[in-house]
């Protein structure tokens, strides 16, 4: 029998299938697993991302949609709120209930109501305005804060490398 899961991601695959979204694209890594999927996120338009394709690999727990995915760029970026290996830190990805931490409030973080294309768009203004007060990539934060111009050649690399994938 399949699993809630199961079924909820077929669902909003199919819907993705029948109603695209501007900027993104997704579906299955392999047809066999619904747990893993394949995104491409199209740069945003006036941003330094703009031109860029950016492949990323979306997994989701068998407990889906009660803990959320994890989003990991295999294409490289540059960004304040992106791990060095890819891996995407925002808010809606992080466990629901209180933040150890107390940077976040329990409402901004994971919520069984996100889907696929809320996650996705939520990374695409991700990219649109990086949160530098509590940075995933440290570095990158602090030569978006210090160094803009160096920022804008690192990022402008990896959109040129984007488009020669």
């Amino acid at each position: 029998m399949a699993s809630q899961a199961s079924l909820l991601l077929q669902k909003q695959l199919k819907d993705l299938c029948k109603h695209p979204v501007d900027g993104f694209s997704a579906g299955l890594v392999d047809e066999s697993n619904l747990f893993e999927w394949s995104v491409t996120i199209i740069g945003p338009q006036d941003t330094l991302y703009e031109g860029g394709f950016f492949n990323a690999i979306m997994s989701f727990p068998e407990n889906y949609p009660n803990s959320p995915p994890t989003v990991r760029f295999t294409t490289e970026i540059w960004h304040p709120n992106v791990y060095s290996d890819g891996k995407v830190c925002i808010s809606i990805l992080h466990p629901p209930g209180d933040d150890p931490n107390g940077y976040e409030y329990a409402s901004e973080r994971w919520s069984p109501v996100h889907t696929v294309e809320s996650i996705i768009l939520s990374i695409i203004s991700m990219l649109s305005s990086p949160n530098d007060e509590s940075p995933a990539n440290v570095e990158a934060a602090k030569e978006w804060r210090e160094k803009r111009d160096e920022f804008k050649k690192r990022v402008s690399r990896c959109v040129r490398r984007s488009q020669d994938l």
